[in-house]
């Protein structure tokens, strides 16, 4: 590939980001219903009719940003489950990691909005919907698996795994939903507070 057509794609994948960015926000905020995709060709600053040759629709934009978002978190759920450390360390950098990202990064809570209303409503489009079936499940189940290792070396405490698993998570995402509704009044609670809830020594 030649440096004209390197450049050309660099900017298509420029152009491509900045749509994709501008819709999770106005999704995030209106919802999917209520997101035209004249509103995201406006405030991505770019026309109508030149957005489509990225996206083919409002629904594609949809489907794009929940399939990244899984796509990140799944694999960086497994990529801690693989790190070479005992899983208490493994929980407590996982939850010191989460916090840091919703405090430091916008779009962050965004993203875990976005699915949070994805997964709850019906009008979810059925691609869309499929998607979610097929990936929720792996962070909650690699977050049990930790747990279990943990219990077993005394580091995280006693419980069901599976229902500790699903305590970790609802308090991720209810702090990122808390983040994206309260904006640059979000304060995010000691992490060493969240840690004391799942390690036996916090």
């Amino acid at each position: 590939m030649g440096r004209s057509a390197e450049r050309n794609q660099r900017m298509r994948d420029e152009r491509r980001e900045q749509i994709l960015a501008v819709a999770l926000e106005l999704f995030a905020a209106r919802g999917l219903a209520a997101t035209k995709i004249g509103d995201i060709a406006r405030r991505a600053r770019i026309a109508q009719g030149l957005l489509y040759h990225y996206f083919p629709s409002k629904d594609v934009i949809y489907l794009e940003l929940i399939r990244g978002a899984f796509e990140r978190m799944n694999a960086a759920a497994r990529g801690l489950e693989k790190l070479p450390m005992p899983p208490g360390e493994k929980v407590r950098r996982a939850l010191e990691a989460l916090v840091a990202g919703l405090t430091e990064n916008d779009d962050t809570a965004r993203y875990y909005l976005l699915t949070a209303q994805a997964s709850a409503s019906e009008a979810t489009p059925r691609t869309v919907q499929a998607l979610i079936r097929a990936e929720r499940a792996v962070p909650y189940e690699v977050m049990a698996r930790i747990i279990r290792a943990g219990q077993r070396d005394g580091s995280v405490r006693e419980g069901d795994p599976e229902e500790l698993a699903v305590l970790f998570w609802v308090l991720i995402r209810g702090l990122a939903i808390h983040r994206a509704t309260w904006g640059p009044g979000f304060r995010a609670p000691p992490v060493s507070a969240l840690i004391r809830v799942f390690l036996s020594e916090g």
